[in-house]
């Protein structure tokens, strides 16, 4: 499978390209805002397995050029069976506090982001695709919301909601757009906006699930939101 990943520096991304690269059929390109963090993966991934395929690009989704992705994607896997828009960010912050300028860099984020990817991302698409946008409980509709995360919430709400307009708008294709709703999972994000929760799930646990998802899901899904929580959210 040819698969694109964002996020991949950190986090569950990181822990799914991990699990994706131990399959020699699967050609990975991961993409992330940092250059070090990426090469850390790509250490790992080779002393996890030698041969494996995986092409690492610093690649910002919100104001890189998207030309030069389209080239690099082309160069390495030529077209796309998979696409994880993962990447993303948080802001802990009262609602009073909350700038305009805060809502914007989650919207960016979270959403704009990746309506950007998946647009230009498209004429690369191989038949029966799957792209899967990764959003959280907080956005899920009916799931516990808590204080200070009102910014971040709406736009992985957004987010839900896109990939329900993308499914019905392709319905007539072959590609299918899931939304995997994630609940809390032990990563650095997670760690600075609550330093003092711990959850009951592992960044490697929640990652391998993305993965297994990314790969499969679109044999049983499509257009949905899939609340992924041992708790609520």
């Amino acid at each position: 499978m040819k698969i694109l990943i964002t996020g991949a520096s950190s986090g569950v991304g990181f822990e799914a390209v991990l699990e994706l690269i131990l399959n020699n059929q699967n050609e990975v390109i991961a993409l992330a805002r940092s250059e070090d963090k990426l090469r850390r993966l790509y250490e790992i991934a080779i002393s996890l397995n030698p041969d494996c395929k995986l092409f690492p690009a610093k690649f910002d989704i919100v104001h890189d050029d998207y030309a030069s992705l389209i080239e690099f994607v082309k160069l390495r896997t030529g077209s796309i069976d998979v696409l994880i828009n993962n990447a993303g960010a948080l802001i802990n912050k009262p609602f009073e506090s909350l700038t305009q300028l805060d809502f914007a860099e989650m919207l960016q984020s979270n959403l704009l982001g990746h309506v950007k990817m998946i647009q230009h991302m498209m004429p690369l698409l191989n038949e029966n695709a799957h792209v899967v946008n990764i959003g959280s409980m907080g956005g899920f509709s009916g799931s516990a919301k808590f204080p200070g995360l009102a910014a971040y919430s709406a736009s992985k709400a957004a987010l839900h909601t896109l990939t329900e307009c993308l499914a019905a708008e392709y319905s007539s294709s072959s590609i299918h757009f899931n939304c995997l709703a994630l609940g809390s999972a032990q990563t650095e994000m997670l760690e600075k906006a609550f330093p003092d929760y711990q959850s009951p799930v592992m960044a490697f646990e929640m990652g391998k699930f993305i993965a297994d998802f990314a790969l499969t899901g679109h044999k049983f899904f499509n257009g949905k939101i899939l609340p992924v929580a041992v708790t609520n959210p």
